[in-house]
């Protein structure tokens, strides 16, 4: 590794200059609401306040899956919280999730709203509020919920620390881009050790565990983020390519990718989803405003 200059900590940090990087006027060392925004609320007991990131995409793909599997009282409205504007500091949306992070959601279908924040437990509320994607065996629930906190655990590293540093960071540091290409790697093989001996990630039967993986890994290895797929060699990992394929064919996979999407093919974008029938317009923003 070459020789870089050393940098000495001060005794005492402090915030006097944005951090550099795609994300630095949105980044902050404190919490707390910025300006008064209050959330919109649709007809549907299930609101989603939302962008198309990986974690965004988790819970909107959970939706989808309800619904196809006949949960009718999965209807849901999906807002779009636009993070590069700072809408995830507005009031309304902090009353609902004080980390200011997507996705959050509100649940109005009892006497009292319930507020999710954070997507595995979002994933988790769904599944145990529907009875659907997590195995009722102790055994098998166990297990799929050892898959779902892995990845909460993992993914961390892999957009806050590999793809920081290699897509984001306003310039490229060996250190760093080696130390998480490492571990980005090193979690690579684990998913793909496992997924030689199952067909998802806790078994033999899809649940929430790869319905929050595949938008991370799944992506990853297909290039769909970071555009770091030749770097990381990883066509090398057969069955992560082999999982990623089957889980991105499914139809409400694909339908929940689109949901509040602002990026990429328009054909592939649906800004805000009010409706099943919201996906026949396809490339229509409900707000007006276009990408």
């Amino acid at each position: 590794m070459a020789d870089t200059p050393t940098f000495a900590p001060p005794t005492v940090w402090k915030w006097d200059a944005e951090s550099g990087g795609q994300f630095a006027h949105i980044n902050r060392p404190i919490a707390g609401p910025t300006h008064e925004k209050p959330l919109p609320v649709g007809q549907h007991p299930l609101q989603l306040y939302s962008l198309a990131t990986p974690n965004g995409v988790k819970v909107t793909v959970m939706l989808e899956e309800l619904l196809a599997a006949g949960h009718t009282g999965a209807e849901y409205d999906a807002w779009l919280i636009r993070i590069q504007d700072g809408d995830q500091f507005g009031s309304g949306f902090v009353d609902i999730n004080p980390n200011s992070k997507i996705p959050a959601m509100v649940d109005h279908s009892g006497t009292t709203p319930v507020r999710v924040f954070e997507s595995g437990a979002i994933l988790l509320y769904l599944a145990e509020k529907f009875g659907a994607f997590i195995p009722t065996d102790a055994a098998g629930r166990t297990e799929c919920l050892n898959w779902l906190f892995w990845l909460q655990g993992s993914a961390p590293y892999l957009g806050g620390g590999f793809g920081h540093f290699y897509a984001y960071a306003p310039s490229k540091m060996e250190y760093p881009i080696n130390r998480f290409t490492m571990e980005a790697k090193r979690q690579l093989d684990v998913l793909d050790r496992n997924l030689a001996e199952r067909r998802f990630l806790a078994g033999d039967t899809y649940t929430i565990a790869d319905m929050a993986t595949a938008p991370w890994y799944g992506a990853l290895v297909k290039g769909m983020v970071y555009d770091a797929a030749e770097f990381l060699d990883a066509a090398s990992y057969k069955h992560v390519n082999r999982w990623t394929d089957e889980v991105f064919a499914r139809p409400a996979f694909q339908r929940g990718r689109m949901v509040n999407r602002t990026y990429g093919d328009p054909a592939t974008q649906l800004h805000e989803r009010h409706d099943a029938r919201d996906f026949e317009t396809q490339t229509q923003d409900k707000i007006g405003a276009k990408d």
